[in-house]
């Protein structure tokens, strides 16, 4: 599933020269090993611009029961402005994940290759719309993709 992930982050970087390969090896990884250890609640990937997500943004929704669904990854809008926008990300951590003790926290989330600080989630400019399903085994991932109004 992660590796949809970087099919659909591998496409946004052709249109749009972002996010950098390094970066979306390194996203494939910490999914993976989120999804792997159930911690994965949310991962959005986009661009983001006066503190809202804008089109070109991914929302990706894990669950731990596949509805048998794996759609292949694409599907995105080719000429969105990003003018004056960046590219960001956001993850957030399922309850088995907030559960952990904060050394245990901190020594998994040492083993990961994004190190994420807090801040607060982006609002977003638009709405989302349920586009894909990834899944494998008894896990899925439903993508959400940010339109404008």
């Amino acid at each position: 599933m992660s590796a949809k992930v970087s099919s659909d982050l591998r496409r946004m970087q052709r249109f749009y020269s972002k996010p950098s390969s390094d970066m979306i090896e390194k996203f494939e990884e910490e999914i993976a090993q989120l999804i792997k250890n159930g911690y994965l609640d949310t991962a959005i990937f986009g661009f983001k611009r006066d503190g809202e997500w804008i089109e070109p943004t991914f929302s990706y929704t894990a669950s731990q029961i596949s509805s048998g669904l794996d759609d292949i990854p694409g599907s995105l809008n080719a000429h969105a402005d990003v003018s004056d926008a960046d590219f960001y990300s956001y993850v957030t951590y399922t309850s088995k994940f907030k559960d952990l003790s904060q050394s245990e926290k901190d020594a998994f989330k040492e083993t990961l290759p994004v190190q994420r600080v807090g801040a607060d989630q982006p609002s977003i400019s638009g709405y989302y719309q349920s586009d894909k399903t990834y899944s494998s085994g008894a896990r899925s991932l439903s993508r959400k993709s940010l339109k404008s109004i």
